[in-house]
């Protein structure tokens, strides 16, 4: 089996595991709970008030600090959604196994024996290019 055929195979794994089934149904529930799309969607119109905002010449400091605080608070509620919280939980437990398995393929292709690989739980995103260097 040639390497192309092997990272298939993971693909369909990673699809079989538990923390996708519960990373896509969590996905899902976000997806169709209409109250947290309708904050996402002020949210983002809030973001391009904002932004129109700070092109304004006749800006002022009130009128960018009542937009930005009328965005902390939707993102607040849609943190506090219980939806949004189940998805970024699931999402995060997602993150968590790639991130250990972009790990052993770092460390594998730096020489280093796969089986001996540990979870670097402090928090390895698997990107060597955001990496302050390996424990």
């Amino acid at each position: 089996m040639d390497i192309i055929t092997m990272a298939r195979e993971l693909g369909k794994e990673i699809q079989k595991d538990p923390r996708y089934a519960a990373y896509k149904a969590a996905e899902a529930k976000a997806d169709a709970d209409q109250h947290l799309q309708d904050l996402i969607g002020q949210f983002n119109l809030k973001k391009i008030d904002l932004q129109n905002e700070i092109q304004n010449p006749d800006k002022t400091q009130e009128s960018l600090h009542a937009i930005d605080t009328k965005l902390k608070e939707l993102y607040a509620e849609i943190m506090g959604n219980e939806s949004m919280a189940d998805y970024e939980a699931a999402k995060s437990e997602m993150e968590r196994m790639f991130g250990f398995v972009q790990q052993i393929l770092n460390a594998s292709i730096n020489g280093q024996d796969p089986d001996t690989v540990e979870e670097n739980t402090a928090g390895c995103s698997g990107s060597c290019s955001t990496c302050g260097g390996c424990s």
